[in-house]
């Protein structure tokens, strides 16, 4: 039997977590003079939280991984539910199908918006929903310890890192000791990029709610033009930076701050995420730059700039790719394959199961020469399993059915192939925007009704790694 006394515990303190960023987002809200919409929200969901809020006795017992499955699935919808409040409240958005793509886009971390006037939004409501991004980040990357602990006896194991192929490499012994390590390191992150943004010439509410989209590689902006709105080559390049650094494993900062060196110079998956990080900026700059499009030092920040964006999940735009040609747009698709490191608030397929499955290949070429020879693929000097290899394999080949299955469903739309393909793409690696009509400086206002909850399940899917979302529609899941 599932034991819902515990999920119940774990959503309760996640609502009443949530009430409390809320609570925030009304300081916010009341120090511009605005409305006590945000206030009543906040209210509400602290309220909900301690009416949920389930005690446990001593000899409370898990009977196996359901809850984690529950609970990791119920998080982000919980979130994104009562994250509609703020929305509804205020008046921003009345219709429930836009407040909630606009919610679920937000805690995904995806940073697609059905928004035509983000401006016109009060600073409020742009400040949560640039937190909410922030909190979905920072959320994923707590979950991603593989096990969440709910009282100080009971650790529910959560199953997101099945298929990651991540040998595990915690900082602490204790998983709340890890999680208070892994909260530092996100928030130092966030306020040094905010400092160092309004060093840049924003002020200090963008500064903030900018810090927060690229931290959380969320990707959300509080101008409509996006990062074009900021006319500085210094943002653009503090930016490129941080985006970096958000697709990077907290644990690799864990390690450089306590400088263990050595630590992060033998992790091979930061080593190939910082080559392939490197290879795009170089491809795309380089096109930008054969082509005519700009000179050296401006094909350079563009195309490192929008490398960085794709590769790490963020979403950010400071130019229509639309109109950089056939090439630029081909290594702008391909880019949404990658993702960034496990163990960061980035999506996508992440440069562990790249590397994982590269080795792999190259392995499966040297057996059929050497057909008897026991080659085995390692990572950080780690033999890792055939078991692991094989989930992943299963992953990857999930992953992209359902990048195909939901690039039919939005033909069926009406759209045309590259912008079914690669808004698919976006949506399930969290990305925001693609390529075609749903560009980098369009909305999705104008998608039927049923397409934004398609598009709201195809995130939450790409946000949950596939199976927390997937397994439900699975008979074996509701047999004992």
């Amino acid at each position: 039997m599932v034991n819902f006394r515990v999920i119940a515990r774990v959503f309760s303190i996640v609502i009443i977590i949530e009430g409390l960023f809320m609570l925030l987002s009304a300081g916010v809200s009341i120090l511009y003079g605005e409305k006590f919409s945000l206030l009543f929200a906040s209210i509400i969901t602290i309220v909900t939280g301690v009416l949920v809020f389930t005690p446990l006795r001593n000899e409370e017992k898990l009977t196996g991984q359901k809850e984690g499955y529950i609970i990791i699935a119920g998080i982000w919808i919980i979130l994104s539910l009562i994250g509609t409040l703020p929305y509804l409240m205020s008046g921003s958005i009345r219709n429930f199908s836009d407040v909630f793509f606009e919610s679920v886009s937000g805690f995904t971390t995806t940073g697609a918006t059905i928004l035509t006037n983000v401006e016109s939004l009060s600073h409020g409501i742009l400040f949560w929903r640039s937190i909410t991004q922030w909190l979905g980040g920072l959320a994923f990357i707590i979950v991603s310890l593989s096990a969440l602990q709910v009282v100080r006896n009971i650790n529910i194991q959560l199953p997101l890192n099945d298929f990651t192929g991540q040998l595990g490499d915690r900082i602490h012994g204790k998983i709340s000791e890890s999680a208070k390590r892994l909260i530092a390191i996100y928030s130092v992150l966030t306020a040094v990029e905010a400092i160092l943004l309004m060093l840049g010439g924003m002020s200090v509410f963008d500064a903030v709610c900018h810090s927060f989209s690229t931290i959380s590689t969320g990707g959300f902006s509080t101008r409509e033009e996006g990062i074009a709105a900021f006319d500085s080559p210094f943002i653009l390049v503090v930016l490129t930076i941080f985006m970096f650094l958000a697709g990077t494993s907290t644990t690799t900062f864990y390690f450089a701050l306590k400088k263990n060196f050595t630590r992060v110079k033998q992790n091979d998956e930061f080593v190939f995420y910082i080559i392939t990080c490197l290879i795009f900026m170089v491809l795309g700059s380089s096109a930008l730059w054969f082509t005519g499009l700009y000179p050296a030092g401006k094909s350079f920040l563009e195309g490192s700039f929008h490398a960085m964006s794709v590769i790490s999940t963020t979403g950010f735009s400071h130019s229509d790719y639309n109109g950089w040609g056939n090439l630029m747009l081909l290594l702008i698709f391909i880019m949404m394959f990658t993702g960034g490191m496990s163990g960061s608030a980035s999506s996508g397929l992440k440069i562990i199961r790249l590397l994982l499955i590269t080795r792999n290949t190259r392995h499966e070429m040297r057996r059929v020469i050497h057909p008897n020879a026991y080659i085995p693929v390692r990572l950080d000097d780690r033999t890792v399993s055939q078991g692991i290899i094989n989930n992943l394999l299963v992953y990857i080949t999930i992953f992209f059915i359902t990048i195909c299955a939901g690039a039919f469903g939005i033909s069926l739309m009406g759209y045309d192939i590259i912008t079914s393909f690669s808004t698919s793409a976006a949506m399930l690696s969290n990305i925001g925007p693609g390529i075609g009509s749903f560009g980098p400086f369009s909305d999705y206002a104008g998608l039927p009704e049923a397409g934004k909850w398609f598009f709201s399940f195809l995130m939450l899917t790409g946000r949950l790694e596939l199976f927390s979302i997937l397994i439900f529609f699975t008979g074996s899941f509701y047999r004992r």
